[in-house]
């Protein structure tokens, strides 16, 4: 009977002390809000005053260019495959080297949702996410952007990495000296 008793006693401390934290936690956000009531509201005038961004804030995107000044984008289609809104278009040409471009690349704007999927997936580090984020536009039609507007004369964040080069462009992926690879059918006894 005496455990019955101390059981009761100690569930209904519980009930006390959980009730209390409710009462505290409710008075603490009228303790803020009454604190925050009285003060003069912080207003930033937007257009003359610009807020500084973090360092990875994501905007519009653009198309570098490698370190001798080719397009880095090899049309792989990896932007637009992990794209959650499909949003990057292309089509995939090749020049008389034997090194892919892009025909056409397209991006539109008005779907996008700035996640940085794209920059992560590519590559060769063609596409770049930028901390310019006003893109406002009337007609959402403008906020297609083809290759002309995307693409900039300047190696981006990657000054240093040419795809190219660390890849190769000869056949089958060789680089330039490079042996060819052995024929499996040769190492049969």
């Amino acid at each position: 009977m005496g455990e019955k008793r101390e059981g009761r006693s100690r569930d209904e401390a519980e009930r006390r002390e959980g009730g209390l934290h409710v009462l505290g936690a409710i008075w603490g956000g009228f303790a803020t809000t009454l604190k925050h009531l009285f003060r003069r509201p912080i207003t930033q005038q937007y257009p003359e005053v610009r807020r500084s961004l973090p360092e990875r804030a994501r905007g519009r995107i653009i198309l570098t260019r490698d370190p001798k000044g080719d397009e880095r984008c090899v049309a792989c289609e990896l932007c637009s495959a992990v794209c959650p809104v499909s949003c990057i278009s292309m089509q995939a040409a090749q020049r008389e080297d034997g090194r892919r471009y892009a025909l056409w690349f397209r991006i539109n704007f008005a779907r996008c949702i700035f996640c940085g999927l794209c920059e992560e997936a590519c590559p060769t580090l063609a596409i770049q996410l930028t901390p310019d984020f006003e893109m406002i536009k009337a007609d959402p039609l403008d906020l297609l952007y083809e290759k002309e507007d995307l693409l900039v004369d300047h190696c981006g964040k990657n000054t240093y990495y040419d795809y190219q080069e660390h890849c190769g462009t000869g056949e089958k992926g060789m680089r330039p000296g490079e042996l060819p690879p052995v024929d499996p059918k040769t190492n049969l006894p």
